[in-house]
């Protein structure tokens, strides 16, 4: 742990203020002092009870649900800190809501994922650090610079460190988007990739059509960067059971788990769900198949690095 001076400050608003608080632990400095709260009417109130001119300030904010009230306070930070002559800014977004809506997929689709990176830059931020953007090209939408960490390493040790090596072993992509995902995994724990060929009749919705790739009589685990509804990880769960899988094992990034995601997750054959605090689990979604894992000390090595001028390459290894 290093101990930083006044220059470096991290503050947090609502959305994920324990992953905040854990960051600012590992890298020894305390939490900064604001208050972000809302008026009578809804709209949201930001209090910055501390200097920060001449500071490196990192805003850490997931854009969670509630989506759009945590994107607004974080936007509104980042231009409270503006004004108060912050010497530089970081936007650490763990999660990056609005990533899916990265093109058009018909007409007069919007492109919100990039929307957001304009609102971001907009008010004022000078560089943003996230984890696993559902687009690797989502970076390409900001006019500032953005660090891309991966949670591929944080999960892949997990499993590592459980045993899950062998002959009769198989990582699963749920579907063709996650095949460069899933085959980095696979690599970390020296096991074959399998694909789950699926089309999406409509969104949220997903219809497994065909596995590629041998899972008869192996543990197989799938990985995808968020499970939002659940659908297609317990439909690819349920394909891999019927095809002769012995046993299922699910991970991925983002937890973000709305609408019927417990429920599915529950009665699906997935023996574990690995996900990471990227999104806070709510108690009501605390069930015994779920674990977390904390990125926290990837983010604070990433913070450090990034204060001190360092590279921050290394982290992906």
């Amino acid at each position: 742990m290093i101990i930083h001076g006044t220059g470096l400050k991290i503050f947090t608003a609502n959305s994920n203020v324990d992953l905040a608080k854990n960051i600012a632990k590992h890298i020894g400095v305390p939490i900064g002092n604001a208050l972000v709260t809302t008026f009578s009417d809804g709209e949201i109130s930001v209090n910055i009870h501390e200097t920060v001119r001449g500071s490196d300030v990192f805003v850490v904010q997931s854009t969670c649900s509630p989506v759009n009230d945590n994107l607004m306070e974080l936007l509104i930070m980042i231009d409270a800190f503006k004004r108060a002559s912050a010497a530089r800014i970081t936007a650490v977004i763990p999660y990056y809501g609005y990533a899916r809506q990265d093109r058009k997929t018909k007409a007069r689709d919007p492109i919100t994922a990039k929307l957001v990176a304009d609102l971001i830059t907009s008010a004022g931020a000078d560089r943003v650090l996230t984890m696993d953007l559902h687009a690797a090209q989502i970076q390409g939408f900001f006019d500032i610079p953005v660090d891309h960490l991966l949670g591929v390493p944080i999960l892949a040790q997990y499993f590592v460190e459980e045993g899950f090596e062998g002959d009769d072993l198989v990582v699963v992509s749920p579907d063709l988007g996650s095949v460069t995902r899933a085959r980095n995994f696979a690599h970390r724990l020296n096991a074959p990739l399998a694909i789950i060929d699926k089309r999406r009749p409509k969104a949220n919705v997903a219809e497994v059509m065909n596995i590629i790739g041998e899972v008869k009589g192996r543990r197989a685990i799938l990985i995808d960067d968020l499970i939002d509804t659940a659908g297609t990880i317990t439909q690819g769960a349920t394909a891999l059971v019927e095809k002769g899988a012995k046993e299922v094992y699910a991970c991925c990034t983002h937890g973000v788990l709305s609408g019927p995601a417990i429920e599915r997750i529950a009665n699906s054959p997935i023996k574990k769900l690995v996900i990471t605090d990227t999104v806070p689990l709510t108690p009501e979604k605390r069930i015994d198949k779920i674990e977390v894992l904390s990125v926290a000390p990837l983010f604070a090595e990433a913070i450090d690095r990034i204060y001190e001028g360092l590279p921050v390459s290394i982290l992906f290894e």
